[in-house]
């Protein structure tokens, strides 16, 4: 046995495991912000509506949370993993991450837009759309690659933290671009031809495959946006 080596190892393992879990913990204590910074959404909005408009939210596990506005439905997914930005990142350039390399371990939460219809009527090959990525280190430092997000990109990691209001910020900022983002009729030469057995399944289920946008691509430079 190598002691030298296994005491590297050991030694790596223990660094990384407590690294590991201080992103975690701060990662899921934001995804409690969220939720708290959600419900106070609907609550401001549902006291402002007439005519029987409405928005909703649901706590869909430890994970998932989702906001309903009327056509527009956002999940936001906590990923149970901690990433590394890989080398080209242009986060390794802020003197933040320079200063400490650590620093560009991150948790990720992720916000999808989809179609209220897709989870009333169950329709699973409809399609979602991601409209935003929070990424958040165990300083709760945090930035935002996502539609619209300016004043939150990776160009101002480090120097703000997390908190209810930036939250707020965001998920108004992805809201608004959800709502604004119409449902099109896909083309024509798309939907010309079917089978009997697609047929079929619509006719029992009601499973039309459906989004926003057929063929939607979300461009690097709308997720980037400073």
């Amino acid at each position: 046995m190598d002691k030298r080596k296994t005491k590297d190892i050991v030694s790596m393992l223990q660094i990384k495991a407590a690294l590991k879990s201080e992103v975690e913990k701060i990662t899921t204590e934001n995804f409690n912000i969220l939720q708290q910074t959600i419900e106070k959404m609907v609550s401001d909005y549902n006291k402002m509506f007439v005519n029987n408009v409405n928005v909703s939210f649901e706590r869909r596990g430890s994970f998932i949370m989702q906001l309903t506005a009327i056509d527009d439905t956002l999940i936001f997914s906590q990923h149970t993993n901690v990433f590394q930005f890989d080398r080209d990142h242009e986060a390794w350039q802020t003197q933040y991450v320079t200063e400490d390399p650590t620093r560009c371990f991150v948790g990720v939460i992720n916000i999808y837009n989809f179609l209220t219809d897709s989870f009333k009527f169950d329709r699973e090959e409809d399609l979602g759309y991601l409209v935003a990525r929070v990424f958040i280190n165990r300083e709760g430092a945090f930035f935002v690659e996502g539609k619209r997000q300016r004043g939150m990109g990776c160009k101002n990691f480090g120097e703000k933290k997390l908190n209810a209001e930036n939250w707020r910020k965001i998920v108004e900022t992805a809201l608004k671009y959800c709502i604004e983002f119409n449902l099109l009729v896909p083309p024509y030469d798309t939907v010309k031809m079917t089978d009997m057995a697609h047929m079929n399944a619509e006719i029992l289920t009601s499973k039309t495959k459906t989004g926003k946008r057929m063929g939607f691509q979300f461009n690097s430079d709308d997720v980037k946006d400073n």
